[in-house]
């Protein structure tokens, strides 16, 4: 089957490939980022605030200058060591701050280990998240989040500083390569105790982490899509701004021409056969009634959705979402 793909020169150098992505592909991220029109766009679309500094001083959590004392201050701020290297008194000066921390849960779960065009769903969701952690850095907000697996999940607590993000990726990277180990019984791993499967769980965790005036943004296929799941996405977009990203495959959307095709779960190989045009367009009707679902399910929440096609370059599917949400 040969599919021709259009993509923009200018984005396709930050694309990533294949079945597994590697932690460079995700540090490179950060240049695809800038080419966002992310500040013009966020504060009103995008859901990431940012950083905002109010226009009055006093006790917040920056420190900004040291000044010469002045009558009225307060004279717990007087910095000592400043007062005693000058012989005047200095006083510290913070900056208030209302911050909008950003929370990024991605699904690196057998289910997304699968890709029929230029890479796997795991590989887009990891190189999404990659793009949604370096524009929340370069705006100078906290970054935390949750990758979740099969057997495991990793909790990452906003923090805001390179450290935090390069944790985050490090993470969801280590978490995407041993999706190659999934169907390996040598080096399949068993479930930690307490550990259960699937969103529910997974969104239940990030309650954790997740503080009031947030931005939180879900990565997944939603295969495992429950009503528990939906609860707990109620219960977060009630104080916070929740974006769901979900990543799916051409093959997911529609079956190939009619033809014999060539499948392998890893471990196994089969045959598909595409020739019945009933079959086809059942198959087709299926993924469209999924997604109406998801989408019917996210507006009642006034929850936004990225879609993102795994044929398609991740940079640019976002910056059209940004632009048709303008």
């Amino acid at each position: 089957m040969s599919v021709k793909i259009q993509i923009d020169p200018h984005y396709a150098r930050y694309q990533s490939t294949g079945a597994i992505i590697s932690l460079q592909e995700m540090l490179i991220q950060r240049h695809a980022a800038k080419n966002l029109d992310y500040l013009a766009h966020s504060r009103s679309i995008a859901g990431i605030s940012g950083l905002h500094l109010s226009k009055m001083r006093g006790r917040g959590l920056d420190f900004e200058e040291f000044r010469p004392y002045q009558p009225g201050d307060d004279i717990r701020l007087i910095d000592w060591r400043v007062t005693a290297r000058t012989n005047r008194p200095f006083t510290k000066v913070f900056r208030e701050e209302r911050e909008r921390p950003v929370i990024i849960a991605v699904d690196q779960t057998h289910n997304m280990y699968f890709g029929s065009q230029v890479a796997f769903k795991s590989v887009l969701a990891a190189q999404a998240a990659a793009l949604f952690c370096w524009l929340a850095i370069d705006n100078g907000d906290r970054v935390g989040g949750l990758v979740f697996s099969d057997w495991d999940s990793a909790l990452i607590r906003p923090k805001r500083s390179r450290r935090s993000a390069l944790h985050l990726l490090n993470r969801i990277h280590l978490y995407n390569q041993e999706l190659q180990h999934v169907k390996d019984p040598e080096t399949h791993r068993e479930p930690e105790p307490g550990f259960q499967p699937g969103l529910a769980h997974a969104l239940g965790q990030i309650r954790r982490i997740t503080n009031p005036g947030s931005t939180l943004y879900v990565i997944s296929d939603f295969s495992t899509m429950d009503e528990k799941a939906l609860q707990y996405l109620n219960q977060l977009s009630q104080h916070n701004n929740v974006i769901c990203c979900m990543v799916y495959d051409a093959l997911e959307e529609s079956l190939p021409v009619p033809g014999i095709y060539s499948i392998t779960d890893g471990s196994h190989k089969g045959a598909l056969n595409t020739h019945s045009n009933k079959a086809r367009n059942r198959y087709k009707e299926q993924f469209q009634h999924r997604m109406q679902g998801l989408e019917s399910d996210l507006e009642k929440l006034r929850i936004q959705l990225i879609k993102i096609r795994t044929n398609q370059l991740v940079v640019e599917q976002i910056r059209q979402w940004i632009a048709k949400s303008s």
